[in-house]
């Protein structure tokens, strides 16, 4: 991430297009807390859709994570790596709970095995 007031020198440099996020730090009105999702599926059948996260502390505190707005593709044994942000931060993390959801009212439910996945909190690198 890049702190607000100085992506330009950061993001100038790359010639070609470039994801960002800013770090928006812990003062409201734009307090969020950014994780980065690293999931691998196994799944035969290639998946569509969004994933919500919800963190919970050994004191049974929750918070669930913005849902994006664009859908991701999950596909056997491949890598997805997903921007997640939470209005509050969990210091310590207990469980981890994730949602699929293909947003289709109509038609079969699908679930998403995963095998292996990585939380990372990007606002405090160091967990």
């Amino acid at each position: 991430g890049y702190r607000a007031d100085s992506w330009k020198k950061m993001l100038i440099p790359y010639r070609s297009p470039t994801k960002a996020y800013f770090d928006t730090s812990d003062k409201d009105p734009f307090c969020m807390y950014n994780y980065l999702l690293d999931i691998t599926t196994w799944n035969k059948s290639i998946r569509r859709g969004f994933i919500k996260v919800k963190i919970i502390d050994s004191a049974g505190n929750t918070v669930e994570s913005q849902t994006n707005s664009e859908a991701s593709t999950f596909q056997q044994y491949k890598r997805v790596k997903i921007l997640t942000g939470f209005h509050q931060d969990i210091e310590k993390i207990a469980k981890i709970s994730l949602t699929f959801s293909t947003k289709n009212l109509i038609g079969p439910k699908h679930k998403l095995r995963i095998l292996q996945m990585k939380l990372k909190s990007l606002n405090n690198p160091k967990r």
